[in-house]
């Protein structure tokens, strides 16, 4: 559905460790009226109040089991539950996301309102939505891990207007079923004429895409084909450039790396997270990442919300 709005809410970009400015991981995506979290680390209850999104969630996705993606999900499922939610909600993860849910379960004693619905996902596989999906791709972190592409359908080419009224469609009804891609029957002085949508309405234009490694090394061969273009990429840059080369021994990347990978799949954006509890600034990965990357390069603090625009063309 063109029109829709897309926000992303960086409410925790921390690394393993929290700090006293940044949560553990958990990145929130609301599009529309759907609202879906990527991780989810302790405390995203909190920020979630913060930054005044609600508690409304359609479906959760984690990376991988490292505690620091994952701790929030059992208080915020009491939450929701002492909250009144009855609807399912969905647990998408890699492998051991059954046993995750089974671990929920079993501390809470008593189930909550709702049902557990845990959903394993291997690379390449999509969760479709209305008017958008969900991708899994493989991440290289040393245990089962994912990340996520969000990509929205294609939006119908542009309507020329003039050139509808100049072959004698008048305005109104017909407009709209031109612009849904139906031909149409006008009368012109009499006669019969069919004017075709393709005669009117431009190629149809790419949906937005946001990309979320989680915690990995650069492996965009991985999910290259899917991601190229992306409107936003969130990628892991636990380190600056003076650990590059502790960064492969524990599975994660640079914000060098990231501007590589970013300008590799031509991303119009970058985000930068997963920050080490190290750094008291990110200033030094913003411009290592800028050293392989041209476009905008932003490591967003906590609560941060940007919302993804149409692409122009």
């Amino acid at each position: 559905m063109a029109g829709e709005t897309l926000h992303v809410y960086f409410l925790g970009t921390a690394g393993a460790l929290p700090t006293p400015n940044r949560n553990p991981a958990c990145i929130m995506m609301r599009r529309g009226a759907d609202t879906l979290l990527f991780d989810c680390g302790e405390g995203a209850q909190q920020q979630m109040m913060r930054a005044r999104t609600g508690f409304t969630v359609d479906a959760i996705f984690i990376t991988h089991w490292h505690a620091d993606h994952y701790l929030g999900v059992p208080g915020l499922i009491h939450t929701l539950s002492f909250m009144g939610r009855t609807e399912p909600l969905p647990i998408y993860g890699p492998r051991w996301v059954d046993g995750f849910v089974d671990g929920i379960l079993a501390l809470a004693k008593k189930p909550p309102g709702f049902h557990l619905e845990p959903r394993v996902l291997n690379p390449g596989d999509v969760v479709p939505f209305d008017g958008y999906h969900v991708r899994a791709f493989s991440a290289q972190h040393g245990i089962p891990g994912l990340g996520y592409i969000l990509e929205e359908d294609a939006r119908p080419g542009r309507f020329n207007r003039e050139e509808a009224i100049r072959l004698g469609v008048p305005e109104g009804r017909l407009f709209g079923k031109l612009q849904r891609g139906e031909d149409v029957t006008v009368d012109i002085d009499g006669q019969e004429t069919v004017v075709k949508a393709d005669q009117v309405v431009g190629p149809s234009r790419s949906g937005r895409k946001v990309v979320y490694t989680g915690d990995t090394r650069p492996n965009v061969r991985s999910w290259l084909g899917w991601g190229m273009d992306a409107d936003l990429l969130i990628h892991d840059a636990t380190f600056d450039e003076s650990e590059a080369e502790r960064a492969p021994e524990v599975f994660h990347s640079t914000a060098a790396e990231a501007g590589m990978v970013a300008a590799q799949i031509d991303a119009a954006r970058l985000a930068l997270v997963h920050i080490s509890s190290r750094y008291v600034n990110t200033a030094t990965h913003i411009e290592d990442a800028g050293k392989h990357y041209s476009g905008q390069v932003f490591a967003p603090d906590d609560l941060e919300v940007f919302e993804i625009p149409y692409r122009s063309e």
